[in-house]
């Protein structure tokens, strides 16, 4: 087989077919093509390093997409060449010949498969890691739940799982018991949410001066007349969140973690990294949402946070208390919650009967409503999440991306968003995902966790998971991970941007892919 090659030649690239050549400037975007006898494309091998050229990204993907072919193409598709289209060359990689047979398409070419494990089966008698369930003391009368596996790896490193708004550790059962078999996990319920709510009632109904309990069989708990002591300065807030974090790693862990955290852990994660990076071996971040709050921080805004006459403190005014009751009501309803897992879950075949059931019993608890009040009155954080990643990079903190495609809350974009602030962050968007990739398709999210891990640990001696290659780094590509789930093949589409692609180009692509997604 004859092999013509690539070369960069005085700021142009030379593509040399059999029969043809194609050069380009990239002062210009327009082809020139010199017509010989035969009409054959052997090979192209690419000699040069993409990374000196200064043509297109277009360009240097199509280059390499050639260059790791070795194929075989009739020249029939550049025909368009000899009328001045210079659209050809990329249009022209939409099929090859392989093996001698055409009509193999572009997808199939560029988009390889990547056999990653599945889950781990009891069932089958694989070894999961042993889940434990434990509670912490923090402050008097506030226990902090949390669920730990691998308590035996004592010489691995340790990974702190948060969770997202109205759920609890529960909801990384498969992190823990997966990754719990190479790691130390812990995953911890938030104050407020989860099983880490109080266990008294943090206020006091007062009659004739008598401190009196209600004996009503649905009492709530946090709309008494007057704040127990214990709980004076009682705010579910992200400052809260982040200081529960701290101790915890300090009292319960003993020693710096990775933090992975989910929408609002995500935030939290972040948050978390940016004011203690020495407690922080890196973040990842599932579907982070990007903000939390709408009432000013004292510590920040302290004239502005005084206009609102409540915060999120106990106990809860009257008022808030009759639209408490009823925002309540609706969204504690079994229908509501099953309407709100559908929303965020893509695939609809995913069982969430246990998240179900524990989102349930946590809404029964007769301090969660007064703890949702708390939480959506309670004032934004010190540092917005914009601020959080600032920090992150100039501490240096390795951060990952994996965020689900289909999200309906925290859409694509915000995740494109963080991965132009941070260029240097591994992104990996997949689909069909929804707001919890890590239990929609934990195969996934925990292969490409741990590998990541690994990645940081060996200080980049072991390679970026689905990142071959420093040139892969770059630049995006795709890939579809296989797994086997309940003995059957299941495929997922990982996304990777790289450090290099132009911001808006994939704000085009994903408004495109959205736009082709909803005429099918």
């Amino acid at each position: 087989m004859e092999i013509i090659s690539c070369h960069a030649m005085h700021g142009q690239y030379l593509v040399k077919f059999r029969g043809y050549a194609v050069g380009k400037s990239p002062r210009s975007n327009q082809a020139k093509l010199w017509n010989f006898k035969e009409r054959r494309l052997i090979s192209v091998v690419s000699q040069c390093k993409l990374k000196a050229l200064r043509h297109s990204y277009l360009d240097q993907l199509a280059i390499r997409r050639l260059g790791r072919a070795h194929t075989v193409r009739t020249l029939s598709a550049l025909k368009g060449y000899e009328h001045g289209d210079p659209s050809v060359l990329s249009e022209s990689l939409n099929s090859y010949v392989l093996d001698g047979k055409e009509n193999v398409t572009d997808s199939d070419k560029t988009v390889p498969k990547v056999l990653i494990p599945g889950l781990p089966d009891e069932n089958k008698g694989d070894s999961v890691a042993s889940i434990t369930s434990c509670s912490w003391e923090w402050k008097p009368k506030l226990n902090v739940h949390y669920e730990t596996a691998g308590s035996v790896n004592v010489d691995f490193p340790p990974v702190l799982f948060l969770p997202g708004f109205g759920v609890g550790s529960f909801h990384y059962e498969k992190q823990l018991k997966d990754l719990g078999r190479d790691f130390r996990a812990w995953a911890v319920d938030f104050l407020g949410q989860g099983l880490s709510l109080p266990r008294e009632d943090p206020t006091r109904q007062t009659k004739n001066g008598d401190n009196l309990k209600s004996d009503v069989e649905n009492f709530l708990w946090g709309f008494g007349d007057e704040t127990e002591p214990w709980a004076k300065e009682l705010v579910y807030s992200s400052d809260l969140w982040r200081d529960q974090v701290r101790y915890f790693i300090e009292e319960v862990i003993g020693e710096p973690v990775y933090i992975v955290g989910n929408s609002l852990g995500g935030y939290i994660a972040v948050y978390f990294a940016a004011c203690y990076p020495e407690l922080v071996k890196g973040v990842t971040l599932l579907n982070a949402t990007p903000f939390w709050g709408f009432l000013p921080n004292p510590m920040k805004s302290p004239r502005w946070s005084s206009m609102f006459p409540w915060a999120g403190t106990f106990p809860i005014p009257a008022t808030i208390k009759s639209l408490t009751e009823i925002v309540w009501q609706k969204i504690s309803d079994p229908e509501s919650i099953a309407e709100i897992l559908k929303q965020v879950y893509a695939d609809h075949s995913t069982k969430v009967d246990k998240v179900f059931s524990s989102i349930l019993e946590i809404t029964k608890h007769p301090a969660a409503a007064a703890s949702f009040a708390s939480i959506m009155f309670a004032p934004q954080a010190q540092l917005t999440f914009k601020d959080s990643l600032s920090r992150c990079q100039m501490n240096n903190l390795p951060v990952c991306l994996m965020y689900g495609k289909e999200d309906p809350w925290v859409k694509p974009i915000w995740g494109l968003q963080v991965k132009r602030q941070l260029p240097e962050a591994p992104y990996y968007e997949i689909s069909p995902a929804g707001h919890c990739p890590h239990d929609e398709v934990p195969e996934v999210v925990n292969f490409l966790l741990r590998g990541w891990i690994r990645n940081v640990e060996s200080q980049g001696s072991v390679a970026l998971p689905l990142f071959d290659s420093p040139e892969n780094f770059q630049n995006d590509f795709a890939k579809d991970l296989e797994y086997v789930r309940e003995g059957s093949r299941k495929l997922t589409r990982v996304q990777c941007y790289g450090s290099e692609s132009s911001f808006w180009k994939r704000i085009i692509s994903l408004i495109k892919s959205q736009f082709d997604t909803s005429r099918k």
